[in-house]
């Protein structure tokens, strides 16, 4: 009797916030990989356009780390869009992996295969364990979101390659800058960790504001060539991003917010323009 062996696997989205290679979590989409045993040539099928279909298939590759593809047919169904940051790479790599195993009943260590094929850790323990995973060297620990938890995607009208992503960032990152996002890497763990919802609005609405009080002066914060130095620990955006997240933080588990709320709310967006515009004649001085 021919082995078949039917594998899905979850998207993911990594590098969640602050947690750049740390953390990641798991996500509905998924890709669907069923090996079967056929005796034959190598054969692979896809519904994605523009995937491989022979040995350089990424869930071949995979699966050859454990055993030889010869005699096997593979089938390819997949509602992740690659190139999209949804971890489409780390979904072939660990089902083809995951397929291998299983079929032959190897007991591999499947998350380090998949680390050493993918590159880094955070997507394919999602795709692995799902869940929320904080990937800190060893195994990954895991965690399930907060009830009532759910994710929105924003993907890019092209595809972005993940090396050419991974290559505009910095080699080398200042030490301030490293303790700044250490400190809310934990924030947010610790939010997600609990299901704690006010937790996690503040933090939402201190970067959205931080970014928006960046967008209203962007002068004040250009330094060598156009870069921002360090704004987020510069007191004119943190400063007004911060009263505006805790004037926001009532109103937002009730879309039906008072009078005086949204009072508030317009108070604290005209201290906000008068610090910017404030700090930008200041600059020009």
């Amino acid at each position: 009797m021919n082995r078949r062996r039917r594998v899905r696997v979850p998207a993911s989205s990594a590098n969640l916030g602050p947690g750049y290679d740390v953390l990641a979590a798991a996500l509905s989409l998924g890709l669907e990989l069923e090996v079967t045993e056929t005796g034959g040539e190598l054969t692979v099928e896809c519904d994605v356009p523009g995937v491989a279909l022979d040995r350089s298939n990424l869930c071949v590759r995979a699966f050859e780390k454990l055993r030889p593809a010869d005699g096997l047919s593979f089938r390819i169904r997949s509602e992740i869009p690659p190139g999209a940051g949804l971890g489409s790479s780390a979904a072939a790599i660990v089902a083809g992996l995951t397929a291998a195993d299983h079929m032959f009943e190897l007991d591999a260590s499947v998350f380090e295969l998949a680390c050493e094929l993918e590159g880094h850790p955070d997507n394919v323990a999602a795709a692995i364990y799902g869940g929320f995973v904080v990937c800190a060297g060893g195994e990954p620990a895991r965690f399930d979101p907060p009830a009532g938890l759910e994710g929105v995607l924003a993907t890019p009208p092209g595809a972005v390659p993940t090396a050419d992503a991974r290559a505009a960032l910095p080699a080398e990152t200042p030490l301030a800058d490293a303790v700044h996002n250490l400190a809310h890497a934990s924030l947010l763990v610790l939010g997600l960790a609990r299901g704690g919802e006010p937790l996690l609005r503040m933090l939402g609405a201190v970067v959205a504001f931080t970014v928006l009080a960046y967008l209203f002066t962007p002068l004040t914060a250009a330094g060598e060539e156009g870069m921002p130095i360090a704004f987020e620990w510069n007191v004119r955006y943190v400063a007004p991003a911060a009263a505006i997240a805790l004037a926001l933080l009532p109103c937002l588990p009730d879309a039906r917010a008072g009078e005086s709320r949204r009072r508030g709310v317009l108070i604290s967006l005209s201290v906000l323009l008068a610090v910017t515009l404030a700090s930008l004649v200041q600059w020009q001085q």
